[in-house]
């Protein structure tokens, strides 16, 4: 299934993408898409349900979408996670993931603009492919990483460089408002056969910038999942950006840094298109 939370009476509401409609989740008893999440098979029942019963939807194209978890307990972010960018940037491959988190308001959904602040010269984007924890808990093995994940969605992890790199701490450089769009949905991970074979790519204005596949990532969601749960509980809804492929802004030469009227788009296999225009503070 393709879940979406998008905008109904000017307020957020959890949905389901069927067909070129969406099905409000109203009616099942969900409001919010981390209810879904950490529902489990009964929620998932539930709307099956639903979906059965007939029941009218809104045209998909009408309506405003949100990111699909606005309000995500966690955001959590791995650096330096792809073979390839880890080449690009001059940097040994990591024998441990390196770590960051982004804040609440930081996130904006598909079609909301990126604003590049005025205290930063280096914004930055990086196409992020991200799994979204289902079942919470702690101390997770490896191989139990399927019984934790609930799905998948494009996350754009727009940094401004001369923040982050002023440090050895990434935070300041990650989280400044408007830097975590998510969507266009969360696409549940029985429809995805191989989450580490998915071709993942962004255009800046229709041009080819990033072009690579999640069999590049260095730590894959089993390790992830077990090394992030030995350290902190995981919760319904936190959402895991795995990391960026080659061809980033500020690795390029020259440079090429987000610019104002640019239309940034992350693509990865089977998850849609996450397209946000950019305008300057």
């Amino acid at each position: 299934m393709k879940y979406v939370t998008y905008l109904a009476d000017g307020a957020p509401q959890a949905g389901v993408l069927s067909g070129n409609s969406i099905i409000s989740l109203a009616a099942a008893g969900f409001t919010d898409l981390i209810d879904v999440v950490a529902g489990g098979a009964a929620a998932r029942a539930k709307v099956e349900a639903l979906l059965a019963s007939g029941p009218t939807g809104i045209p998909a194209s009408s309506a405003k979408l949100c990111a699909p978890i606005p309000k995500a307990p966690k955001i959590i972010c791995v650096g330096l996670n792809y073979r390839d960018h880890a080449i690009e940037s001059g940097m040994e491959i990591p024998k441990v993931p390196t770590i960051f988190n982004k804040f609440q308001t930081s996130v904006i959904g598909p079609g909301d603009s990126i604003v590049l602040p005025a205290r930063s010269e280096k914004p930055d984007y990086e196409a992020e492919f991200a799994f979204v924890i289902g079942r919470g808990g702690r101390y997770i093995s490896a191989a139990n990483w399927k019984d934790h994940v609930f799905g998948y969605m494009n996350v754009n992890d727009v940094s401004a460089r001369d923040y982050q790199l002023a440090t050895t701490q990434w935070l300041m450089g990650k989280t400044f408002d408007t830097f975590c769009p998510m969507g266009p949905w969360l696409v549940t991970a029985d429809e995805i056969a191989d989450p580490h074979n998915l071709r993942i790519s962004l255009t800046i204005n229709g041009e080819t910038l990033q072009d690579s596949n999640t069999r590049e990532l260095i730590f894959d969601i089993p390790t992830l999942v077990e090394y992030l749960s030995s350290v902190f509980t995981l919760q319904s809804g936190d959402v895991v950006s795995t990391g960026t492929p080659p061809g980033v802004g500020f690795a390029r030469k020259p440079p090429r840094y987000l610019r104002g009227g640019d239309n940034v788009v992350v693509s990865t296999e089977g998850l849609g298109d996450l397209a946000n225009p950019v305008v300057t503070e």
